[in-house]
């Protein structure tokens, strides 16, 4: 069963999020991070992964500076899209599933941000990122100012984000925004799909349990880290998850997840 629309549609247990659209230059499109938001806040168990795309020539080129420009309150304007923007981050960063992008074109401001706040993020030959903010003179949003020093170190965020830095594919793949790259330009979006397909397919426990690890690792000690995995194993081991996957390892076969949390 699929549903659609124009920024929303599930397929094979896929919620694909549209965020920016040729009709609107490819900038961060509000109407589908809205609608993102709410499809996020309303999935169900037959959503196993996320994948966020663009359907233009570019994933995202970033915020519609015109846009910014056109209203009499900057301030409050740009205000009100950073905690919308933000309600959305923090919707992918909970949710139980992982989160892949199709990163075609540019990714540029907010759209690098969302690149950053993605598990796994594809790209192709033509994919670039850029932070973009220092070019029309505002600060970071969507996370990058966390996510970025995360990926790549401290101190190379800071270049990248003062320097207001281009990366090509070849670079951001080198440095980890980029998981994974594409022979061409024309893949990505069936090679990030395939992707979000093979993991909804998973064991949708176990990357519950991996992306709720990783997030705690970032503030936690090693010996917390320890228990919280150790608290983890033990209640995956008694799981439908956990007993489905070591007997289908016992009995040579492969695993069958489909409907099991």
């Amino acid at each position: 069963m699929s549903t659609e629309s124009e920024y929303i549609r599930i397929e094979d247990g896929v919620l694909e999020i549209t965020l920016s659209t040729a009709a609107r230059g490819t900038s961060l499109d509000f109407t589908g991070v809205t609608a993102g938001t709410a499809a996020l806040a309303a999935a169900g168990k037959d959503v196993g992964a996320v994948l966020l795309t663009g359907s233009g020539p570019n994933f995202c080129a970033g915020g519609d500076v015109r846009g910014f420009a056109a209203v009499e309150d900057r301030s409050a304007h740009l205000y009100q899209l950073a905690d919308t923007l933000h309600v959305f981050v923090r919707a992918l960063e909970a949710a139980p599933i992982p989160v892949v992008a199709a990163v075609h074109g540019w990714a540029a401001g907010a759209g690098m941000s969302l690149v950053c706040a993605a598990d796994i993020a594809v790209g192709g030959p033509g994919t670039r990122l850029r932070p973009a903010y220092p070019g029309v003179g505002l600060s970071p949003d969507g996370g990058m100012s966390w996510t970025l020093p995360r990926l790549v170190g401290f101190a190379k965020a800071r270049e990248i984000m003062l320097t207001d830095t281009a990366l090509d594919a070849a670079e951001a793949h080198r440095l980890g925004i980029l998981a994974r790259l594409t022979d061409s330009d024309d893949a990505v979006q069936d090679a990030a799909r395939d992707l979000a397909r093979t993991l909804a397919r998973g064991p949708r426990a176990s990357y519950t349990s991996i992306r709720t690890l990783l997030s705690s690792s970032a503030t936690a000690t090693l010996s917390e880290q320890l228990d919280a995995e150790r608290d983890a194993m033990g209640k995956a081991a008694g799981s439908p998850t956990g007993r489905e996957g070591v007997d289908a390892f016992l009995a040579k076969r492969a695993p069958d997840y489909s409907g099991l949390s």
